[in-house]
């Protein structure tokens, strides 16, 4: 659907007015290494992608606010007094938060109906939810100028999930939603906000997705219980390192203290593994692309996933037999779950000529071992939140 269809489906759902229709575009993003790092001041290299959420928004003279969407049936009609409650279980939660926010803050924020509509598989993995608390975030500051600057939208957008939502997500989707750089991906530092645009240079190479179409509820799932177990294996290391986030304690730090982590933490011992290899698996990894070396670059690919399934615990059946089917296949470099795991999309990084194969040999074998169908999906890294212009 392109953005004159939406305008012409806004346009019928709420009629017509003098007020301006202005429409705004996030993107969705895929982490191609580094994940369950942001949210412990870890390193991540995430990019956005050209799937995303539009938003036609308009404001109004009432004090209200109207939420719909294209790709749900739900639309809701909101006084002042009722953006204060989550809304059931539903999508409008995460604009509802982003709304919150700026009404916390004593911004101006009048009345307004938007009707939204995105391209990201939803549950996938790929940040359809930040996509569309970032676009909510940068048209409200736009259609009512409250001069925020991005990294302000940034935090709204984050504080809107984890306080609104209930999700609780670091700052990495937030941030590669709104500050990606086409044909880039992004070394972003969690714990400062440090960020170096690293260039995609892949020669013969593409990034491709395939969603298991095995779908989770990331607010429902045991996202916020890896949170927890990482807060206690940070308790547990800083009875020997002054370390505020878990991610400054190296490898060799971890390994060290691996005394002080008794029968009873043993999990929460493999949580911690995971963070401090993850976080310098990312190191590697831009060295690897600045190196040009590809095979590196996936292989590293590969041992994050060897991670997040063995020490996190976060992937899936069907994640695992898309990533075993992947590196089974003449043409792929490395492949891995990205997101949060516990069902979405993995990444692969396939030569040109193969793209094709692995996609047959995918539709045979990963049907015949799940019962599921992966869908395909390849990607081109995409500039971050805009204004979309005539």
């Amino acid at each position: 659907m392109n953005n004159s269809e939406i305008e012409s489906l806004f346009v019928e759902r709420f009629g017509e007015s003098e007020a301006p229709v202005r429409v705004f575009f996030a993107p969705g993003r895929v982490n191609l290494i580094g994940d369950h790092t942001d949210y412990v001041g870890g390193l991540v290299f995430p990019c956005a992608i050209h799937y995303g959420t539009t938003v036609v928004i308009r404001p109004t003279t009432k004090n209200t606010f109207k939420f719909a969407s294209t790709n749900f049936d739900l639309v809701a009609e909101l006084e002042s007094d009722q953006v204060h409650h989550k809304y059931g279980d539903h999508w409008i939660n995460y604009p509802l938060g982003v709304l919150q926010q700026f009404i916390n803050a004593g911004d101006d924020i009048g009345g307004f109906e938007c009707l939204y509509s995105g391209n990201v598989p939803n549950g996938a993995g790929l940040s359809s939810s930040a996509s569309i608390s970032v676009v909510t975030a940068f048209a409200l500051n736009e259609i009512f100028s409250c001069a925020r600057n991005l990294p302000s939208l940034i935090k709204i957008a984050q504080a809107a999930e984890n306080d609104f939502v209930g999700v609780q997500c670091g700052v990495m989707d937030q941030y590669a939603v709104t500050m990606g750089q086409r044909d880039h991906a992004m070394m972003l530092d969690c714990e400062t906000l440090q960020c170096e645009q690293i260039p995609l240079e892949l020669g013969d190479y593409s990034i491709v997705l395939f969603n298991t179409n095995q779908r989770r509820e990331l607010s429902e799932s045991k996202y916020n219980e890896r949170v927890v177990e990482t807060r206690s294996a940070l308790e547990v290391l800083q009875q020997s390192y002054p370390v505020s986030q878990l991610a400054q304690v190296s490898p060799q730090q971890l390994h060290d203290s691996a005394n002080l982590f008794g029968p009873d933490l043993q999990t929460v011992y493999r949580r911690a593994r995971h963070v401090v290899t993850e976080h310098q698996r990312v190191k590697d990894a831009v060295v690897a692309l600045r190196d040009r070396n590809l095979q590196l670059f996936g292989q590293l690919m590969f041992d994050s996933h060897d991670s997040l399934r063995d020490d996190y615990d976060v992937s899936s059946n069907p994640l695992n037999a898309l990533v075993a089917i992947a590196c089974e296949t003449e043409g792929v470099l490395g492949a891995r779950l990205t997101g949060a795991g516990f069902g979405g999309c993995t990444v692969n990084l396939v030569h040109k000529e193969h793209i094709d194969n692995l996609s047959v040999a995918v539709a045979k074998d990963y049907t015949n071992q799940t019962g599921l169908t992966a869908d395909c999906h390849r990607i081109t890294p995409a500039q971050g939140v805009r204004e979309v212009t005539a």
